[in-house]
């Protein structure tokens, strides 16, 4: 399985929230497509980027709430599509205009941040850390 590293607060917004798009400025390669994905939050949080003209008062309204875990494994997705987002109403309150939108389905938040170190892109986590998503897996399965 692999992971994909996401910074703050989006990772939160997906795991914890309906953020079901991530914005990216390159596609999802094909093979990852329908795959299960782990959603990665970075050791930073992003400083760049704005939130779409709707969206600010969903993260305002969540912020405190929302846990602001980092360099830690935060929810499993299916991802789903990809497009190119085109127009002010692609994918709102979460698309952005010009970056490929990676929608994202049945997120299962991890019952605890499970630490680990990322990587840009898609990136394969260690036996261990994998085991740990694995086992809280299970154990919310039961």
């Amino acid at each position: 399985m692999k992971a994909l590293t996401i910074r703050q607060p989006w990772a939160a917004a997906i795991a914890h929230g309906t953020k079901r798009t991530e914005n990216c400025s390159w596609p999802v390669p094909s093979k990852h497509l329908g795959a299960r994905i782990l959603i990665h939050a970075a050791a930073d949080k992003d400083r760049t980027r704005r939130p779409s003209h709707e969206c600010p008062r969903v993260l305002t309204d969540n912020i405190g709430i929302w846990p602001d875990d980092r360099s830690a494994i935060l929810a499993v997705a299916t991802l789903t599509e990809c497009h190119f987002g085109q127009g002010p109403d692609c994918c709102t309150p979460w698309g952005m205009q010009g970056y490929f939108h990676w929608t994202l389905a049945n997120v299962i938040a991890l019952p605890e941040p499970i630490p680990a170190k990322g990587d840009l892109g898609f990136w394969t986590p260690p036996a261990d850390v994998l085991d740990a998503v694995l086992a809280q897996q299970t154990e919310a399965a039961q």
